[in-house]
């Protein structure tokens, strides 16, 4: 069976080179007899594959000697409330830690709504009146400079919208979800206290959460019933494997660490990234039946949604789609319509592709 363009957004499409290297390591990883599957995550061939991981990690993203890597299990939604678990401090007298959380679409909102039970989150702003189309103005934000975070969610995967420009935290950390942005485009990660990411959706199969902390937040004194495999202090002193990590993904991931570097890193990432995007957005620009939902200016370049205005007439466009090859054009549950998802694996071929096809569907229907 010939293979699908894959435009789902997580677990997303992961690269072809990727995928078979893995099939011709699967029973027998370079030599030990045995596949990463069974290896011991305490063995001596594991460990070179996660320490690998993590240097090939440090090289592309550039990040410093001071932060952390952490490689972890229960998605990026664990993360919502490890997050004020680790970094909340209760005041000296007794109230609780504050955070100031910028809603700016499903997945900020979800973080938000779960770091009020352990702390006062505070929305600073929002973008749910215009419908998650925009993101808040991160020049006109009403931060607390006694805030211990401002968490943001860079790329919201849903609605199609990214940060153009980061908000300016002065000395509280920024707090940042890149889960569907994750390797797409060079980061300073100076600039941020803390990153995270699901893997599955730029970086490998679902299953593994990585977080680059700042060490001074990696720290005993975490809100008391925070619990401990949560503690971020307990997997950085055990180099992720305070207890069994999700193995395959990692490897998987280290894969996709190497094919990004052989790529020319994140610098060629990012253009390939923009050129694809330009394809898709000039099309939907010009049309006369589909629309893009983001706001040009907040434009996500790895989740493009958007809509004919017709309910009937977007459920034909993805049934004929998938009939074509297009998989997993369907938009969100919580809003419809149509998504692509053009993460660094899609190739320029399949935005090609999606371009054509929409261009005959809309001829026919228009």
């Amino acid at each position: 069976m010939a293979r699908v363009y894959n435009f789902s957004a997580g677990p997303a499409v992961l690269p072809e080179e990727v995928l078979r290297q893995a099939a011709s390591e699967m029973l027998d990883y370079r030599g030990c007899g045995m596949s990463v599957m069974e290896m011991s995550h305490r063995s001596a061939a594991f460990k070179g594959i996660i320490e690998e991981a993590e240097a090939d990690l440090r090289e592309l993203l550039g990040v410093p000697e001071n932060y952390r890597v952490l490689f972890l299990q229960g998605g990026a939604t664990l993360q919502f409330a490890a997050i004020p678990m680790n970094l909340m401090r209760p005041r000296p007298d007794g109230s609780s830690g504050t955070a100031d959380y910028i809603v700016s679409g499903s997945w900020s909102k979800k973080a938000f709504k779960e770091a009020k039970l352990y702390g006062e989150a505070r929305c600073a702003a929002s973008s749910e009146d215009g419908g998650f189309s925009y993101v808040p103005d991160a020049d006109s934000l009403d931060l607390s400079p006694d805030a211990d975070y401002v968490y943001i969610c860079q790329n919201e995967t849903i609605y199609g919208t990214r940060y153009p420009k980061l908000p300016d935290t002065g000395n509280v950390p920024l707090v940042s979800d890149v889960s569907s942005m994750f390797l797409s485009e060079p980061m300073d990660v100076s600039r941020y206290g803390l990153i995270y990411g699901g893997a599955q959706k730029n970086i490998g199969p679902a299953g593994v959460t990585i977080v680059v902390v700042r060490d001074d937040l990696v720290r005993d004194d975490v809100l008391p019933f925070t619990p401990t495999i949560m503690r971020y202090k307990t997997q950085a002193d055990a180099g992720s494997l305070s207890n069994t990590p999700p193995c395959y993904g990692i490897y998987i991931c280290g894969l996709v660490f190497k094919w990004l570097k052989e790529r020319g890193g994140l610098e060629a990432a990012r253009e390939r990234n923009e050129e694809k995007a330009r394809v898709l957005y000039d099309y939907l620009d010009q049309s006369k039946l589909f629309k893009g939902t983001a706001r040009r200016e907040d434009r996500s370049l790895m989740n493009v949604p958007f809509v004919t205005g017709s309910d009937e007439l977007d459920a034909r466009f993805v049934a004929e789609a998938k009939a074509a090859g297009l998989e997993s054009l369907k938009g969100h549950r919580s809003v419809g319509g149509m998504r692509a998802s053009i993460y660094n694996a899609m190739p320029r071929e399949g935005i090609e592709a999606l371009v054509r096809f929409m261009e005959r569907f809309e001829a026919e229907n228009r």
